[in-house]
């Protein structure tokens, strides 16, 4: 996932800036980062986690964090 791809996703999801890092469970510092595609504090290059993919296309889904109860066994 690139910078572009996890703004489409904001976009996509109708998040603002602090309800997409909320809804990722990250800090709206972090997320900035992530946006920006470099560490604020080192102003070097970075790369998105690799499965922030996976939990953005997760979100997008509707899926429920994962308790260990696969979601078709839940009541």
């Amino acid at each position: 996932m690139t910078p572009a791809d996890l703004r489409a996703w904001q976009q996509a999801m109708g998040y603002t800036y602090d309800s997409a890092a909320q809804a990722l469970g990250v800090s709206r510092s972090s997320y900035a980062d992530w946006l920006a595609g470099r560490s604020r504090t080192t102003g070097k290059p970075i790369t998105l986690p690799p499965l922030l993919g996976y939990a953005c296309a997760a979100l997008a889904e509707g899926l429920p964090e994962w308790t260990g109860v696969p979601c078709e066994n839940r009541a």
